[in-house]
């Protein structure tokens, strides 16, 4: 146990896990405080207002798992994000042993409740393959959940931010999906992440209140898909005022021309608040875009910082 808080000093960073959080070790072979990650979660008091880790080592968790509302502080970490796996497979029409059926809302791989919620190096994904239908990875409710180096993988609707009070962050992440896999009316930051597309469809569907200013920001981010693929689409409306901001973004040639669609021939779009600033790529260029995405210019793009966007909010190492 002593070389395994060793290590987490050494990869916190910003949090040093000897002096300010309860270790919690979740280990297959035995060599932790438990074996599975739900237990490890079950046995963090309710209320909790104390720092708590979880390290997660390296294995695959086949695990439906629960944060409860009542644990916050809560941060879970992986020995390697590409070896440290958190997956299930429940997907919309699949019946459960007791019967029942699931749906988009309780598909979830992973679903967070707690407030002040922070994962670093792990996958969390959905394997119900290609074409099962909504089957979400990881549902994140929680106010001030981030998010760094982490794996979202899946195919339609992967990651849902469920919850119009809660704000999100997100660095170094790689998410890949096919329709609608970045879903929900959180207000969320993405820094440095790379969104990668499995089918010609929608990267986002964002359900973006209407007293909300800001929905989605995706900050000097990487777009690319499957090679076989020119008709991605950066998004399309859930909701009327869904809000959707691309900022120094790489797109590759994945991404249609018209850059955005609509909902189901709907009329969302004429509220929807779809905007990018100085995009570059094959998929960025300006020419052919639909007329009710916005352009922004270079005073209009100096209200989108992460304290404004995130409502004061400084994700840890900001502060």
């Amino acid at each position: 146990m002593k070389g395994i808080i060793s290590l987490l000093i050494t990869i916190c960073g910003f949090v040093s896990c000897q002096s300010q959080s309860k270790i919690i070790v979740v280990a297959h072979d035995g060599s932790g405080n438990f074996l599975t990650v739900q237990a490890a979660f079950n046995s963090i008091p309710k209320h909790n207002k104390r720092a708590v880790t979880v390290f997660i080592k390296d294995g695959i968790y086949k695990e439906k798992l629960h944060l409860d509302s009542t644990k916050d502080f809560v941060t879970i970490m992986g020995e390697d994000e590409f070896k440290t796996i958190l997956t299930n497979d429940d997907h919309t029409g699949k019946v459960k042993r007791e019967g029942d059926t699931v749906n988009t809302r309780n598909s979830y791989s992973f679903v967070v409740y707690g407030n002040n919620f922070t994962a670093k190096n792990i996958t969390i994904q959905n394997n119900a393959g290609f074409t099962a239908g909504q089957a979400v990875a990881l549902e994140s409710d929680g106010d001030k959940e981030q998010y760094f180096n982490c794996r979202l993988l899946g195919f339609q609707d992967i990651l849902f931010t469920n919850n119009p009070d809660s704000r999100q962050f997100y660095e170094d992440c790689y998410i890949e999906g096919t329709t609608d896999f970045i879903f929900g009316s959180a207000t969320v930051w993405f820094e440095h992440c790379h969104i990668h597309s499995k089918k010609n469809s929608h990267v986002t569907a964002a359900s973006t209140p209407q007293d909300h200013e800001f929905g989605y920001v995706f900050n000097d981010c990487t777009f690319t898909g499957d090679t076989s693929l020119h008709k991605v689409s950066l998004g399309r409306p859930w909701r009327a005022y869904a809000a959707v901001t691309y900022i120094h973004c790489f797109l590759g040639p994945q991404i249609k021309p018209e850059g955005f669609s609509n909902w189901n021939n709907t009329d969302n779009y004429k509220t929807a608040r779809y905007a990018e600033y100085e995009d570059y790529g094959p998929g960025a260029d300006k020419s052919e875009r639909v007329s009710w995405e916005k352009q922004l210019n270079d005073n209009e793009v100096k209200k989108y910082t992460i304290e404004n966007v995130l409502g004061g909010w400084m994700p840890d190492q900001f502060e």
